[in-house]
């Protein structure tokens, strides 16, 4: 589709189930893009408010304060129910909006499977609404915009990149990203409940898996990428 840029047009849109879904994953993929100029933003589908720490309003400080240090032009919530939202016409109507607004050329969606259930519905959401989102007849009183790609991050489960980004010398601002959710991660004097993500040694294991990913494709820090058709290329020369 011709692309005759506005204000709200990103390259690079990238949702999340809950807030700092995209900084743990694909917050250094996001730094890069920003630091080259790319205009990228998030979407968050709900406010976390069901997590065991912290409240929405609280995470809704973090979120702001975590797209400031990426470098983000544009973030929003699209307060869907955290927990229960479903892939239903009234979700994906509010995912299509969302796309046709920004038009972005690439879309970064949750795992498509996951330890929590709303990431891998959060999958499927956004990955229909993507397709949808270049229909016509799908009315929405925006013109259709359909991305060229959508790219699910991988989070808890360990899963095979069909792609990794080189996110060497962003790694150090994604940690700081993901540090602006003050509530969710380690606190020594937090008197919250401990969770999984809460440990002291979490955000060491953040590092460790960005050099899991680098380590086959010969770079230092990497983020692997699922796709659900095959990745094109003009030259295998591009490709490492």
């Amino acid at each position: 589709m011709d692309k005759s840029l506005t204000a709200d047009d990103l390259d690079v849109l990238a949702f999340g189930a809950h807030p700092d879904d995209v900084e743990l994953s694909a917050g250094g993929t996001l730094a890069k893009l920003a630091a080259q100029g790319k205009r990228c933003g998030v979407v968050d589908l709900t406010r976390g408010e069901l997590g065991t720490r912290g409240s929405a309003a609280l995470r809704d400080e973090e979120a702001a304060k975590a797209a400031s240090i990426l470098g983000l032009v544009h973030r929003e919530n699209l307060g869907l129910a955290d927990g229960f939202f479903q892939e239903d016409e009234e979700s994906i109507r509010a995912v299509v909006a969302a796309i046709r607004r920004h038009r972005p050329a690439v879309v970064l969606a949750n795992a498509l499977a996951d330890r929590h259930p709303d990431h891998g519905r959060a999958a499927e959401l956004v990955a229909r609404a993507a397709f949808l989102s270049g229909l016509v007849k799908v009315d929405t009183g925006q013109a259709p915009w359909r991305p060229r790609a959508v790219y699910h991050y991988i989070q808890d489960y360990d899963r095979t990149a069909d792609v990794v980004v080189d996110v060497t010398g962003h790694l150090d601002t994604k940690m700081k990203a993901i540090a602006a959710y003050a509530t969710q991660f380690h606190d020594p004097n937090s008197k919250e409940p401990e969770t999984p993500i809460s440990s002291q040694g979490f955000m060491e294991h953040v590092r460790r898996r960005a050099t899991s990913f680098g380590r086959p494709v010969g770079v230092d820090a990497g983020e692997g990428f699922e796709v659900r058709r095959p990745v094109g290329t003009d030259s295998l020369l591009d490709l490492i």
